[in-house]
């Protein structure tokens, strides 16, 4: 290719990307949002609807607490797998194409589940359905950010993101109601549905224009942006002159996971795996284990300890929808470091005072639930701020390998630690982790609030 050829296709990157920025949201857009959003929600709904089912299955397999934690963990053991491939592969062949696999993996894996006849067979199934559930959330995540511009990005991200928790109160629900009705396989029954949104995913929905720049597929990421440009043009809006960025290319420098260790962003890299690890590890660990501690310790009715998950998860959606528009006020430092040392407190009064009844863990536990959980919501928006564009991906993926890692140590920890020292000790285990996230955000952690990308990532 000649210096002026290569010059045309510069220019035509930097116009596409250009009149993207100025879309509203047209309908191709919401279309596409609600589709890869029900993909999302459904995703939340499967990484918790084992929570549901074991209170049944630990009493009908005599399962004790050790397996338990194996049956819950070997879900994010395949999330952990899911989340480096899938990150890597959507690079590759694309986030279309790869979210449905991932969405088609987690579907055809909950039938699986359902025909499960020990705790070996379901956890061989959850850890390949976890692979799918794994990869499907941060490939999600890439694909809606890149359809919408810099001015709504940010508050529509976390909106978006709300759709994954109110698919794990989904689950809640679905495990009160259903479960004690019509048995246990009712919550993977329930996870079949995703299987049809693999059709629309993959015939209805265009691919990622700005993944198409970066493999130089000018032609195809043009067509994409007018497409979306004639439905909003077809309704009689009027569209803003593009302006043109620079610096735009058909062929962007790409990062590698060396560069998360180089510079400044050595600091920036190790502080997040903390965050995710710590909080994960806190919160996949009470969701998944409260429902059945209430049943197998405290011997209260199946119905009533599902409710009790079905509060936990409600309260914790509201929560997170005060910090989706708070957040930006506070900033993610000075949140971060208040939301985890609001939950020590939570946390260790259950340590303290023995969590002797159901309601004293029911109170306590969900308030620590619902504080962190606005510190899990919110870590893929700082996670990209954390990074330049070449490597905003790289990051992402790899963090989101650090919060499967501690969902997976969280069940497992639990197993354990009542195995040998009771119920107490895990709240005050919970408690060290919150304290660990908390003195790491204000020795290490950087502040975003209100800066630019370039300015925060050279």
């Amino acid at each position: 290719m000649t210096i002026k050829e290569n010059a045309d296709v510069d220019r035509s990157a930097a116009g596409i990307v250009a009149r993207l920025e100025r879309l509203p949201v047209s309908r191709p857009l919401v279309w596409a949002r609600m589709v890869v959003g029900s993909a999302t929600f459904f995703d939340g709904y499967t990484t918790l609807a084992i929570a549901y089912a074991m209170p049944v299955l630990a009493k009908l397999w005599q399962l004790p607490p050790s397996k338990v934690g194996l049956v819950i963990s070997s879900g994010y053991l395949g999330q952990l797998i899911g989340a480096l491939f899938f990150g890597w592969l959507a690079e590759r062949i694309g986030r279309l194409r790869t979210l449905t696999i991932t969405v088609s993996i987690f579907a055809i894996m909950s039938v699986a589940c359902i025909f499960s006849w020990n705790a070996t067979s379901l956890i061989v199934f959850r850890f390949i359905q976890g692979i799918g559930t794994g990869g499907e959330v941060p490939v999600a995540s890439a694909y809606v950010n890149e359809f919408v511009g810099a001015r709504s990005r940010g508050r529509f991200f976390l909106l978006y993101e709300l759709l994954f928790l109110v698919g794990l109160v989904f689950a809640a629900l679905i495990g009160y109601e259903l479960v004690p009705r019509f048995g246990w396989q009712m919550m993977f029954w329930i996870g079949v549905v995703p299987v049809v949104l693999t059709v629309p995913l993959r015939f209805f929905l265009p691919e990622s224009p700005r993944w198409l720049l970066t493999h130089g597929r000018i032609p195809e990421a043009e067509d994409v942006i007018s497409r979306l440009e004639k439905d909003v043009t077809d309704r009689g809006i009027e569209l803003p002159p593009p302006i043109r960025a620079t610096g735009i290319v058909a062929s962007f420098e790409r990062g590698s996971w060396r560069d998360l260790f180089s510079g400044i962003y050595r600091k920036r890299t190790l502080t997040l795996w903390v965050l995710w690890f710590c909080s994960y590890l806190i919160n996949n660990g009470l969701a998944t284990w409260l429902p059945t501690l209430y049943r197998t310790v405290f011997n209260i009715p199946l119905r009533t300890s599902l409710l009790y998950g079905l509060i936990m998860t409600t309260v914790a959606v509201v929560v997170s929808f005060v910090c989706a528009i708070s957040i930006d006020k506070v900033g993610r430092r000075p949140w971060y470091i208040g939301a985890f040392g609001l939950a020590v407190i939570p946390l260790g009064v259950l340590s303290i005072i023995g969590a002797s009844t159901a309601i004293q863990v029911l109170v306590f536990a969900t308030c620590a639930y619902a504080i962190i959980q606005t510190i899990t919501y919110s870590l893929y928006l700082y996670s990209a701020e954390l990074y330049p564009t070449r490597m905003r991906a790289v990051g992402a993926g790899i963090g989101s390998a650090w919060l499967r890692a501690g969902s997976m140590a969280g069940p497992a920890l639990i197993g354990f630690v009542v195995a040998e020292s009771g119920v107490h000790t895990v709240f005050l285990s919970f408690a060290v982790v919150a304290i660990v996230g908390a003195v790491t955000c204000a020795l290490f952690a950087t502040e975003t609030k209100g800066r630019v990308l370039e300015e925060l990532s050279p």
